[in-house]
């Protein structure tokens, strides 16, 4: 016999339905919720299956974000074999019946007919601390999207208040810019303060700082408070709403220094981090997306699969005597590797000067300009080149990572 288990997971439980061979189901679907006494009974009945087949059944599931995760964990700990299918691979085998029926136990058979009929590969659990560090890097990304749109609302709000205040300083989001604003949210508040309290408000923000500095800030504040067309909030609205931007937008910086020091900590202590970063243009932060969402490179046994996985290989199409000559990249792999390697790229093409007391310019990465120079004369557009890049870049990581080596430049 060759039993399986097919789980079609949702959101706190799953529809479970079991084969003992190919066409053979084991008695009726059923539900069982994501709890001990749940995955208990789920575990009963596989000890069942085990006795009646004489051999462990595999798990088959669909990858669900975050749903299959106590699944996984509680049977993985048992030494079962789990087998996670691509959601687009579970949809193309369901999609090839004429009849048009979905249900939870449907699925859960679809995917026992799918065991059968793919050669499927088993789950590889990554390790902890990838696992880990792709959760942080994951969580400051997000954080950083909530991050650039507060800014966004925030400098809404300002322009409707005190569109003068820009002019002030050069970073409009620095920490004393946000605390002088705070205390000094209109140009009547301002004019209404002398000149030597609001240079004392501002050494007091940013200590520093010299006097002097604080003092030119201070008469810079005074102008464009005179300047300002506004002299004072026309609704109360906007001053709250001023007030509680600049606090969102500080514990924002917060949490994104605790995530960065985080990360980096984590980052140095893996070894595949630090190859990674011996490539000239990736930084720590990218190393660290990087390697977070390629997990152990033990997962892929050719590059090629790499490249699928972060959605870079270029889409096929062919029929008769027809080729596309115009093919789009996949993107059905890793979003965030994808973009990851396209700013590495970026960063690595640009130009920089070699010491900061020379004029002479180089690009960071050599063997990899040369090869988007290339692309470029063959008259690729920007982006495909870009692409291209991307491409090749990973095949250098997956090289890298199998060898343990560090990367060799031109001279």
């Amino acid at each position: 016999m060759n039993p399986v288990i097919g789980l079609d997971v949702a959101k706190g439980e799953s529809q479970v339905q079991a084969y003992l061979e190919r066409k053979k189901p084991y008695k009726k679907s059923f539900k069982v919720k994501h709890d001990l006494d749940g995955l208990a009974s789920l575990l009963e009945f596989i000890n069942k299956i085990e006795d009646i087949s004489g051999e462990r059944p595999p798990l088959v599931m669909e990858s669900t974000g975050h749903y299959h995760t106590p699944v996984v964990q509680y049977f993985e700990e048992k030494g079962y074999l789990i087998i996670i299918v691509n959601p687009l691979i579970s949809y193309k085998a369901k999609s090839s019946s004429l009849r048009k029926v979905k249900t939870d136990i449907i699925d859960a058979n679809h995917l026992c007919e799918l065991y059968y009929k793919e050669d499927l590969e088993p789950y590889k659990r990554r390790g902890i601390q990838l696992m880990y560090l792709r959760h942080l890097t994951r969580q400051h990304d997000n954080i950083t999207c909530m991050f650039v749109q507060t800014k966004l609302q925030f400098q809404a709000v300002l322009d409707q208040i005190f569109p003068e205040y820009s002019k002030v300083y050069g970073d409009l989001y620095s920490d004393v810019t946000l605390k002088t604003l705070q205390a000094f949210p209109t140009s009547e508040d301002v004019l209404n303060t002398d000149i030597e309290t609001l240079m004392t408000k501002i050494k007091e923000f940013c200590n520093s700082r010299s006097l002097q500095w604080a003092n030119t800030q201070a008469e810079k504040l005074m102008t464009a408070a005179g300047q300002n067309p506004f002299r004072k909030t026309l609704y109360s609205s906007l001053a709250l709403s001023l007030d509680m931007f600049i606090n969102m937008l500080f514990e924002y910086k917060k949490h994104l220094s605790m995530l960065e020091y985080e990360i980096d900590v984590l980052a140095k202590s893996i070894e595949e981090s630090k190859i990674i970063r011996s490539i000239p243009g990736i930084g720590e932060k990218i190393a660290a997306t990087i390697i977070s969402e390629i997990g152990e490179i033990e997962r892929f046994n050719h590059p090629k699969k790499l490249v699928a996985f972060a959605g870079l290989d270029p889409s096929v199409f062919e029929s008769g005597t027809f080729k596309g000559t115009y093919n789009r990249i996949t993107k059905r792999g890793s979003s965030r590797l994808r973009q990851a390697l396209y700013m590495a790229v970026k960063c690595a093409i640009r130009d920089c000067r070699k010491q900061k007391t020379t004029d002479e310019i180089l690009p960071r990465n050599k063997r990899l300009r040369a090869f988007y120079d290339k692309k470029r004369e063959e008259g690729k557009p920007f982006r495909v080149a870009v692409i291209a890049c991307a491409n090749k870049l990973l095949h250098w990581i997956y090289a890298l990572l199998n060898n343990k080596t560090s990367f060799q430049d031109l001279d």
